[in-house]
């Protein structure tokens, strides 16, 4: 048994009510953030700690580490990284050449993960940003164009699932074109359904195949108006499972953030009952942790399959690779950046 749920906690060590919630509602996952990492000893070491609680291996331990300002775990606990942006730019517009890089610094990243007992990456980021969005995505996209977000975003989950960590597309329909942050409003999306079909919805049409993806706290007007995407179920089954044809798992974003309204206990029955697969909340406020635990009821069904096949990835040999080439790879990259 394992709950339709994926929790953060405080800090560096669980509390004996955090081991006594995790015991109770044996959540599938957990979500890690800097406050929670100080040395490779201690990350694992917690780790060990929610699995005893919850009595299971056959857990998704996950992390956002896309790179540039997104990238929860330092140096020296794992390597800097390049925004996203930064593939197709320090390369000149060569696509070949930048997603053979993205793939071996996500190759190398894995790596890094599994030394951290980590096997899930919040990654890579397909979101199609547009001239006068909201600055939220920028440079966490791979590009503008569809096509080259797509053979990078390919790439870079490639290079995960080579390393036998699983990754994440976000944010699914597509949070590039929104005019606001959806940590802290709900952004609203005017752009015609016909619009969304050739740009927005493209890169994760392509990648459907991938075995995990978020949600997007997004309105699209022509799509529901009534409620963001993670909420809507018209949205999750007519256009996620539906037009971009995705089979996979199927987790929101951060209950937290303030593009949703109502109770956490509200919130998570909403994305649950929209289609997603697992709820998400990354706080650690115990008290909100308490709610969204409370309404996130046992996985079963497809759900259960869907995740099964999902914490597989996770299961597999790591390819071989070239480090001592990905890590000169990888160290051009940011030297450009910086």
């Amino acid at each position: 048994m394992r709950a339709s749920l994926i929790i953060g906690v405080a800090g560096l060590t669980l509390t004996g009510d955090e081991r006594r919630l995790l015991a109770r509602s044996r959540p599938a996952g957990i979500i890690l953030f800097a406050r929670n990492i100080a040395s490779a000893d201690q990350t694992r070491a917690l780790v060990a700690e929610v699995k005893a609680a919850v009595e299971s291996e056959q857990m998704l331990v996950l992390v956002d580490q896309e790179g540039g300002r997104v990238q929860r775990i330092k140096p020296p606990l794992a390597s800097l990284l390049p925004p996203a942006a930064a593939y197709l730019a320090h390369f000149e517009g060569d696509l070949t050449a930048a997603a053979d890089a993205a793939r071996s610094v996500a190759r190398l990243l894995a790596d890094e993960l599994r030394s951290l007992a980590i096997n899930t990456d919040c990654a890579p980021v397909l979101d199609v940003p547009v001239p006068g969005a909201h600055g939220i995505i920028g440079n966490r996209a791979f590009a503008t164009n569809v096509n080259d977000i797509i053979a990078l975003g390919r790439a870079f989950a490639a290079g995960l699932m080579d390393g036998a960590i699983l990754p994440v597309m976000k944010h699914i329909p597509g949070h590039g074109r929104a005019l606001a942050d959806s940590h802290l409003e709900l952004p609203v999306i005017d752009a015609t359904q016909a619009t969304l079909e050739t740009s927005d919805l493209v890169p994760f049409r392509a990648l459907a195949d991938l075995p995990a993806a978020m949600t997007a706290h997004v309105v699209f007007k022509a799509l529901d108006p009534a409620a963001p995407a993670s909420t809507s179920r018209h949205v999750i089954e007519e256009i996620v499972r539906g037009r971009c044809g995705f089979a996979g798992l199927l987790m929101s974003d951060d209950l937290g953030m303030k593009a949703l309204s109502g109770s956490f206990a509200e919130r998570t029955r909403a994305v649950l009952a929209a289609g997603s697969d697992l709820a998400l909340h990354c706080s650690g406020n115990f008290e909100e942790m308490t709610a969204v635990a409370g309404a996130a009821p046992t996985m079963q069904g497809i759900a259960l399959q869907r995740f099964e096949t999902a914490f597989a990835v996770t299961t597999r040999t790591p390819v071989p690779y070239d480090r001592a080439k990905a890590g000169a790879v990888l160290e051009a990259l940011v030297a450009r950046v910086a």
